[in-house]
């Protein structure tokens, strides 16, 4: 069994990879921190496979998807991300874009290619991260929230066209809140809430994707705010949105 973990340097990519290898599975590890992936590496307690690459780059997940595939991957977790926050007119652009490269691009482009090799062979697993961002605007991340979106929706389609399909292979978005990660300072930005522990939700999503479930979200408290952001006007919902935000930055 192997499974492909992108983002794995730190956070919920790490314990992701960490769980996995304990549950059995071989790793593939895949980041820009060839010191941090060692460092990992070294203490599990299946085969790692370590690739150091920059996702940002479009070039580079072609790359790496012709690197491994052969490897007969059982899962792919589409992890890698990060988030920017201001307002939109503000915000550097160079770096907005990085992020929807990272976010949405390289996600759609491994999907799409593992998907293909999943099909053919009716089976395998993929989990998407996305966030509990992506139920709500998000003014202030604007972008962040929007590039979250994509990432549900597109995985909630393909999951659907799976289902008529007949195939056995699984697709879900993974949608935590806060998690205690590096992602707050890449952001610049702290949790009005106690954010969730990383490996907790590392584990709770690797059980409801073995369950099938096509959109997991961790926690009492945002399973609740899921479903007010389905009852409230979009005006409540911004206004909402915008005050949590501004609370978040630091200052």
């Amino acid at each position: 069994m192997k499974a492909l973990i992108t983002g794995a340097s730190s956070g919920i990519g790490r314990d992701m990879a960490a769980r996995l290898s304990k549950m059995g599975y071989d790793v593939i590890l895949v980041a820009r921190r060839r010191e941090r992936l060692e460092e990992l590496a070294g203490t599990l307690p299946t085969k790692a496979q370590i690739i150091v690459l920059d996702l940002s780059v479009r070039d580079k997940c072609f790359e790496l998807y012709e690197k491994v595939k052969n490897e007969d991957i059982d899962i792919l977790i589409n992890n890698a991300g990060f988030g920017v926050f201001g307002n939109f007119v503000e915000t550097d652009l160079k770096k907005e874009l990085s992020m929807l490269d990272t976010n949405v691009t390289s996600l759609h482009i491994l999907t799409k290619l593992f998907l293909k090799d999943f099909v053919a062979k009716d089976k395998g697993y993929i989990l998407n991260v996305a966030s509990a961002a992506a139920f709500l605007p998000g003014p202030l991340m604007a972008g962040y929230y929007a590039s979250k979106a994509y990432v549900l929706r597109l995985t909630q389609s393909i999951g659907k066209e799976l289902k008529k399909q007949k195939s056995k292979v699984y697709i879900g978005a993974l949608c935590p809140g806060p998690v205690s990660t590096e992602f707050g300072k890449v952001a610049n930005v702290s949790f009005g809430v106690r954010p969730l522990e990383s490996m907790m939700v590392a584990k709770y999503a690797i059980e409801q994707m073995l369950r099938g479930k096509m959109v997991i979200v961790p926690g009492f408290l945002i399973k609740c705010c899921r479903i007010f952001s389905k009852l409230l006007p979009d005006r409540v919902l911004l206004s909402a949105a915008y005050h949590i935000q501004k609370g978040k930055h630091k200052r």
